[in-house]
């Protein structure tokens, strides 16, 4: 026998074993420590799991044997044998993963019935309905998890004889009718499993144990797994526990409840709660529950120990607490405990207000927000005063507004998603199964199920927003249509908008306003500035995006990217002019008209940012980019022809002999960059011009301007010294003929292998770096951005042969390490030069926590990333 110990009993478990026992067990283990009523229990380790799929699928040796030495301590405990024909244990199988997976795995309740130990439970409770609707359930959930059989079949059955027996609900029918559901399903099994319904309790468990094991692999908790970054090498643990019933009569009950908002974050006790019923009918959305104040007048005795409860655990574990309960014939008894799951605002409000209780400190409190969960703050949401037609009302599960066409499929909004179409999921209840179709979805709306039901809990958790048990639209999925009360007939591919904060559904579309941030998040804001010493910049490319940009924070612009400019409409024919002049006085005479438009873009950028540095690049990509699409062009000239306006057709030929001949075989590779501006140096010299004109009218108006003049694309240092020159010697120019003095620094886009190579001797002509990562990022790995993603980068994080796209995190190993190189050249040459980065990483959480290990002094990214820069930037500074 192994001497490995793959069988804990809950007494023997602690919380800071959730790596061995997972979340569920470690938590079920440390409420037991702690005295509170939690049935007994074992818990089979994480480490048996990865073993059974080491040794193919077999259980590890040893673990058998270990569980069921254990299982006759829980018997002890509980005072029932397993398996016995007079007094069974009855137990529930549940997965627990060590990172919370809510509905992605599997769970068996009422485990152990079986032909006698049913009449057994009759006896005992003195309830025959409620003994064989526990085996009917025990039938269905069994043969769906364990043997295969899907679910429908089953509710179909069920459905047939409640139609029979003429009631609405499961609680209603009577013992005659679940006898013979209870004989249809066993015949129902034999006839899709191919095998009778097992009947001896320990080969249920082990069929249920493997099954649990199996489930970690299933479709959705893959997908699950996935979008949350929870490694696959941590298995789950498996929980048998010994069950109570909370569907025994009107004095039983089962619930779920959060310790604060989860959606809001108010301290208030936030759930739900069923009479009569047993836990999955809550988390399923199969009846609508009951909010937990409820219970205040229905089992006033047991609401009070609960409340007590949920306050001992939350001072317990420091943070709010997702709990699920079970009350038994008036007592209460705890089935988990677990962080809480919460929307961005919320979690924001908690943390804040928990150091304001003095349960946790301010470093604490940065920590426990995830700084992409962020982004669902910076959303917008429907206009106070919009004028709205609802249809409908739910319940406001997760906030925020969304508009899109109507699907009642999964597979179909992740369609329709890959197509670029905004898409609205709707259900009557959503199941783990349809967790692709919420992620592509923009929001969820269902007709039946509570605030903690699977739609809710996942929408709270990707930010999106959620309408549930919204029981005024009757869906008829199979005719692609749902019907208001009121007769409004809403079909597959209509336009509605969802309002998530206040359970509106809304015919058409609707008018959106930005967010506001709370004061919360402005105080949380301020702590991460306390503490972080990396600064943040934003990229920005106009005057409005600037102000947006230091609306929330951002200290300088560290990209100011000019060929944005220079795309506009009413200037796009100069550009074209420019470029396709045949003359060095013909281009001089276009850039002559774009300067005073350039001077304009440039003047209010910098007076939106005035007192804090502005990088601005000089024009970057290939010139082509700015003239008409070749192939457009000469379908536009066969067209002409055909026509007969054969003079059109010869000026078009003209410029269509000119796009080609400046079109390129691997334009990233290309004629662009400082290449560009050695080639064509009037061009980088009007864009210094137009600079350093703005910042001579912004100087007289009495504004502080501190531009940074950026050379793309330098590879070598012979090109930045020209360039240099060039841009030192236009500031002289404008200084002598305006008669003002200002200040400017002249530095690089740090973005080619090379670059990095040689940045100790590049550092010589530099004032400072920017590392551009979207460019270091292809040239290190020979990708085309546009390529990759569009056609195998997707099958390479899939297949994992990469943990993340290396454009959006950033890559440490390769891009990561040429950054480090490049920072201990430079900052040898010249130990104060100033170095930051500009590319969307420095918008991204783990590629900011990687800037500031390797001592950069600023990141820069989108305007409505800023704050959630400012939070991460202050997590590594926290972290390290």
């Amino acid at each position: 026998m192994s001497s490995k110990k793959y069988v804990y009993l809950f007494s023997e478990g602690k919380a800071d074993m959730k790596p061995l026992l997972g979340g569920k067990g470690a938590n079920l283990a440390e409420m037991t420590g702690i005295g509170l009523p939690v049935p007994p229990g074992l818990t089979i380790t994480t480490e048996a799991c990865n073993q059974y799929f080491a040794e193919g699928q077999n259980f590890p040796a040893g673990m058998e044997q270990q569980l069921k030495e254990q299982l006759a301590e829980v018997e002890e405990n509980a005072g029932k044998e397993f398996g016995n024909a007079k007094d069974p244990l009855l137990v529930s199988v549940r997965s627990g993963s060590v990172i919370s997976m809510p509905g992605m795995m599997d769970t068996i309740l009422n485990l152990g019935l079986n032909d006698q130990t049913v009449e057994a439970v009759a006896e005992i409770s003195g309830d025959r309905r409620f003994a064989l609707d526990c085996y009917r359930r025990f039938i269905q959930m069994f043969s769906d998890v364990v043997l295969g059989v899907e679910h429908y079949h089953f509710e179909q059955v069920l459905d047939k004889y409640k139609e029979k027996q003429g009631v609405e609900f499961d609680y209603q029918l009577t013992p005659e009718s679940l006898y013979a559901i209870i004989d249809d399903y066993k015949k129902l099994v034999s006839r899709k499993a191919g095998l009778q319904f097992p009947q001896e309790a320990m080969e249920q468990l082990l069929m249920a144990v493997r099954a649990v094991f199996d489930s970690w692999h299933n479709q959705r908790a893959i997908v699950y797994r996935k979008i949350n970054k929870i490694p696959d090498e941590l298995g789950t643990a498996v929980n048998v526990q010994s069950m109570v019933f909370g569907n025994m009569g009107d004095n039983c009950g089962t619930g779920v409840a959060f310790t604060r908002n989860p959606s809001t974050g108010e301290k208030k006790l936030y759930g739900e709660y069923l009479i009569n019923a047993q836990g999955e009918d809550v988390v399923a959305g199969i009846r609508t529950p009951q909010p937990i104040i409820s219970m205040q007048k229905d089992l006033s005795t047991v609401y009070k120990q609960f409340v007590e409860t949920c306050e001992l655990l939350e001072k317990h574990y420091r943070d709010m607490q997702d709990i699920e309960f079970t009350i038994e014939r008036g007592t209460l008894y705890m089935l988990q405990t677990r962080t809480g799951k919460r929307t961005a605002s919320a979690a924001v409000k908690i943390a804040v207000d928990m150091v304001d209780e003095g349960l946790i400190n301010k470093e604490e409190a940065l920590l426990r927000v995830d700084p992409d969960q962020l982004d669902q703050l910076l959303h917008r949401r429907v206009k106070p005063d919009a004028v709205l037609n609802i249809i409908a009302k739910g319940l406001p599960a997760s906030p925020g507004a969304a508009s899109g066409k109507v699907v009642f499929d999964a597979d179909e909004a992740e369609e329709l998603n890959k197509a670029g179409i905004k898409v609205l999921l709707v259900r009557t209840e959503t199941t783990p199964d349809d967790i692709h179709g919420i992620v592509a979805a923009e929001g969820i709306l269902t007709s039946r199920g509570g605030m903690t039901s699977h739609a809710a809990v996942v929408a709270r958790g990707m930010g999106k927003p959620c309408v549930c048990g919204c029981e005024g639209i009757r869906i008829d999925a199979a005719a692609g249509r749902f019907t208001t009360k009121d007769g409004v007939v809403v079909n597959d591919g209509d336009l509605i908008s969802i309002d998530g904060g206040a359970g509106k559904v809304i015919q058409g579309d609707v008018p959106m306003i930005d967010p506001e941030l709370s004061d919360e998040f402005q105080t949380l804001l301020e702590w991460s500035d306390d503490v972080r010493t990396l600064g943040i910049r934003a990229n920005a490319d106009n005057p409005e995006d600037a102000e947006k940009a230091r609306e929330f924070g951002a200290a300088g612009i560290g990209l100011c990217r000019t060929e944005h400019m220079f795309m506009a409409q009413d200037r796009l024919p100069i550009v074209q002019e420019m470029i396709l002049a045949d003359s060095i006085a013909a281009r001089k005479k276009a850039l002559d008209k774009l300067l005073p438009m350039q001077q304009g873009d440039f003047y209010g950028i910098l007076k939106a940012m005035q007192g804090y540095p502005v990088t601005i690049r000089l024009l970057d990509p290939p010139l082509h980019e700015f003239l008409p699409n070749a192939e457009e062009l000469a379908v536009e000239i066969t067209a002409l022809k055909l026509k007969g306006k054969v003079q059109e057709a010869k000026e078009k030929d003209v410029l269509l002999s000119q796009v080609r001949a400046l079109s390129e075989f691997n334009p990233m590779l290309g004629h662009r960059g400082c290449r560009l501006g050695i080639t064509f140096p009037e061009v980088y010299a009007m864009q210094a011009r137009a600079i350093f004109q703005a910042v001579v009218q912004l100087t007289q108006e009495g504004y502080d301007v501190k531009p940074e003049v950026e050379i793309p694309l330098v590879g070598h240092i012979n090109e930045l010294s020209r360039l240099r020159k060039l841009v030192i010697e236009t500031g002289e120019q404008v200084k002598e003929e305006s008669g003002v003095d200002f200040e400017y620094d002249v530095g690089t886009m740090i973005e080619l292998p090379r670059a990095c190579a040689t940045a100790g001797e590049i550092a010589k002509e530099a004032d400072f770096f920017s590392f551009g990562t979207n460019d270091l990022t292809q040239t290190t790995f020979g990708f085309s951005r546009d390529d990759a993603e569009g056609k195998f980068l997707h099958q390479y994080v899939e297949e994992k042969i990469l943990a993340d796209n290396p454009f959006i995190v950033l890559d440490r190993q390769g891009v990561g390490a040429l950054m480090q190189m490049a920072v201990g050249q430079a900052r040898t040459t010249k130990p104060d030069l100033l170095i930051g980065i500009c590319g969307e990483h420095g918008g991204e959480p783990s590629s900011i926590e990687f800037c500031h290990q390797v001592g950069l002094d600023f990141v820069s990214c989108s305007p409505f990333r800023v704050p959630i820069a400012r939070l991460a930037a202050a997590q590594a500074a926290v972290n390290k």
